[in-house]
């Protein structure tokens, strides 16, 4: 016969659940593993029936997290569940035969969560090496979105600069097309506003004009503070 194996996410909410369902439907309860990892313990229900091998997986979970016994379905789990708490620290609850702590006769408590100063220091380093790309990210991103407000005043500065190098002649011509031009687009602009407008009703756009005038008044008043 072959062996077939499957891997299935589960919650901590689903496993009483889960147990029954597998007691009922006949189902052999395999083993209970647990997995020290960065973001918690993974918990490991494996159970066996007709050649099929289905290990249903709870990812991270925290310490002192309640973990509720499958002691009532397969009384087996009662091995596997003392030895999670004694050896990883998984707070199992409702432990049909609990050994309170004593299992295991350990010098250290939860030896298998324990790492190696090697590894320990790989984790530090990891840490401290995606914090900083995410405050570089960062950086950047409030770099460009200063760059991109201060860009419009360069450009200003760089074509008066401009102008001061041309001839009076040509430069009143140049700036009188860019008046021209700024003219052309603030019309067209306002054009598409008061179409807009026109097609609210009365007090409503009475209100948009208002705010639209006080707008153009408050940008006429500072630009005409920088020009002095």
């Amino acid at each position: 016969m072959t062996l077939k194996t499957e891997f299935v996410p589960l919650t901590l909410e689903g496993l009483p659940a889960l147990a029954a369902e597998k007691k009922a439907d006949g189902w052999r309860f395999v083993q209970m593993l647990c997995v020290n990892t960065e973001d918690g313990i993974d918990l490991i229900y494996s159970f066996m029936k007709d050649g099929v091998l289905v290990n249903h997986e709870i990812k991270g979970v925290k310490k002192g997290t309640p973990v509720p016994s499958v002691t009532d379905q397969f009384i087996a789990a009662f091995v596997f569940e003392n030895e999670a708490h004694d050896l990883f620290g998984v707070d199992v609850h409702g432990i049909a035969i609990d050994f309170g702590g004593n299992f295991y006769a350990l010098a250290q408590k939860e030896p298998m969560t324990v790492i190696s100063p090697a590894q320990k220091a790989a984790r530090d380093k990891a840490a401290k090496i995606a914090a900083a790309k995410a405050a570089k990210e960062q950086a950047a991103a409030a770099g460009e979105g200063a760059e991109a407000a201060a860009k419009p005043a360069d450009d200003a500065a760089a074509m008066e600069a401009k102008l001061a190098g041309m001839d009076p002649e040509k430069a009143a011509k140049v700036r009188a097309a860019m008046e021209a031009k700024a003219k052309k687009e603030a019309a067209a602009k306002q054009a598409a506003a008061d179409d807009k407008i026109a097609n609210l009703d009365p007090e409503k756009a009475a209100k948009v004009k208002a705010a639209l005038e006080a707008k153009a008044a408050r940008e006429a008043a500072k630009a005409e503070k920088e020009g002095e």
